[in-house]
């Protein structure tokens, strides 16, 4: 349930952001004052992408957080739009797993989840044709290819908290991640998936 409920909800706190103004990184710090761990991937993710300074022309950033088995993880991705095609650059992930046993690991899954996210957030569509799945395999259910995979860099929160689970928290937060990106554009509000650009 992760990865539906995270983009539905980041998605929506976005939207509350856009409604009132706010910046969208300001108006989340305010609502996590009293969640210090989700706060500080936020900050750590923020500052790593230097959201206080301009991306390139034609680009544009967006947030998405989780806590997800006891690990908390703020990813911000940086995405463009050419002739109705979304293209995500770039994704800077920070990520409180607790303790840290493994930081290579981490980092592993992390990236691996970003490419499985991208892969659902893009391209997953799944489509009926008189009552049956057009999909068979991979030669019909596109996958995210080599070159279309952004740049990623994953921050690790130093913490001497119990360790929390990592296989999982990579996904959730890069739907939404992209989808708030993608209204930044400016672009269409995403309230579905996959992601459409144009």
């Amino acid at each position: 349930g992760y990865s539906q409920n995270t983009f539905f909800a980041e998605s929506f706190i976005d939207e509350m952001a856009a409604a009132s103004g706010k910046d969208p990184l300001e108006f989340r710090r305010r609502l996590l004052s009293k969640q210090p761990r989700l706060l500080g991937v936020l900050n750590l993710a923020a500052e790593k992408i230097g959201w206080n300074t301009p991306p390139a022309p034609g680009r544009f950033r967006g947030i998405g957080l989780s806590n997800n088995i006891g690990s908390f993880e703020a990813q911000i991705a940086e995405v463009s739009v050419v002739k109705g095609q979304l293209r995500v650059h770039r994704v800077v992930c920070a990520v409180d797993c607790g303790y840290t046993v493994n930081p290579a690991t981490i980092a592993h899954q992390i990236r691996g989840g970003i490419v499985f996210g991208l892969t659902a957030a893009l391209k997953g569509a799944i489509t009926i044709d008189r009552g049956r799945v057009e999909q068979g395999n991979f030669n019909n259910y596109e996958m995210l290819r080599i070159d279309e995979m952004p740049a990623v860099e994953v921050h690790i929160v130093p913490s001497r908290e119990p360790p929390g689970g990592i296989g999982e928290p990579g996904l959730p937060p890069l739907a939404p991640a992209v989808a708030n990106a993608l209204f930044a554009a400016p672009g269409k509000r995403g309230r579905r998936l996959p992601i459409r650009g144009g």
